[in-house]
């Protein structure tokens, strides 16, 4: 076990610096969530699974939202600790709501690799979700998602816990995820890559649905073009590992001089 801090916000509240660390990043991607205009009321979730030698706990736990909170409320110190089983660890105002913990307990548990999900009911998110064609790769940066983005039916508001074994199929190892009819969801090895592949995503949506509110004949990119920009996107300089050190912590700067309250 790492050394421990205590959050002077919440004097009952005492973690790892691990865990702290983890704790304000998540709190960030929140706060981005909402600055990108992303955020649906208090609905939808961002979790992250506490490192394993970082809590006490003895089993798998995941960091989540209190439900009733909005994005620009949420703070280092009030994320809940949940365990795999969808029981809260510490004492809060707020619980665990009910669709967020049967998407992200799935995930978290299926899914070893995968440390943050970012789960989102945006506009533009929404109705590519709802389009047969699903998203088409129309830029360089649409294509990082070629041949690598999971397809999920909707089968209702998520609160049956029999529908995780099919989420967690259709989502196999691939980290973004279109939820037909409903919005869209991506992981990642951190908080940042995980928030990274949720911007692209939902700017593609962007981009398609306003391509196509032209009614203009549309430029799909050969399959040829699209597998090899997409190949450059997994490797290299602009290789999707590298995101921490370059975009994140600019993500991160943002949100200190535009509200630091989120490392509270």
């Amino acid at each position: 076990m790492s050394s421990t801090v205590t959050a002077h916000s919440a004097p009952s509240l005492s973690c790892s610096e691990a865990e702290w660390t983890l704790r304000k990043d998540l709190a960030c991607c929140y706060r981005l969530i909402d600055h990108f205009g992303l955020t649906d009321l208090v609905y939808n979730h961002i979790t992250a699974r506490l490192p394993d030698d970082s809590h006490s706990f003895g089993e798998e736990i995941f960091l989540i939202n209190g439900f009733g909170l909005h994005y620009t409320e949420i703070a280092a110190s009030n994320l809940i600790r949940v365990d795999m089983a969808g029981n809260a660890k510490d004492s809060s105002d707020y619980p665990v709501n009910g669709p967020g913990y049967v998407i992200h307990s799935a995930i978290h548990g299926a899914r070893e690799d995968v440390v943050c999900i970012v789960h989102t009911h945006s506009l533009a998110g929404c109705a590519v979700s709802a389009m047969e064609c699903g998203l088409i790769p129309l830029d360089q940066q649409s294509m990082m998602f070629h041949n690598r983005i999971a397809y999920h039916d909707l089968e209702g508001i998520a609160t049956d816990m029999n529908e995780q074994a099919r989420l967690i199929e259709d989502l196999g190892d691939k980290n973004a995820m279109i939820l037909r009819n409903h919005g869209l969801l991506t992981v990642g090895r951190s908080v940042g890559e995980a928030f990274r592949r949720l911007y692209y995503l939902e700017r593609a949506c962007k981009l398609q649905v306003q391509a196509m509110q032209s009614g203009v004949k549309l430029v799909i990119p050969s399959d040829t073009v699209s597998e090899h920009t997409a190949q450059q996107w997994d490797v290299g300089a602009a290789g999707q590992g590298t995101v921490d050190p370059i975009e994140w912590p600019a993500l991160v700067r943002l949100m200190e001089s535009k509200d630091p309250t989120f490392a509270a």
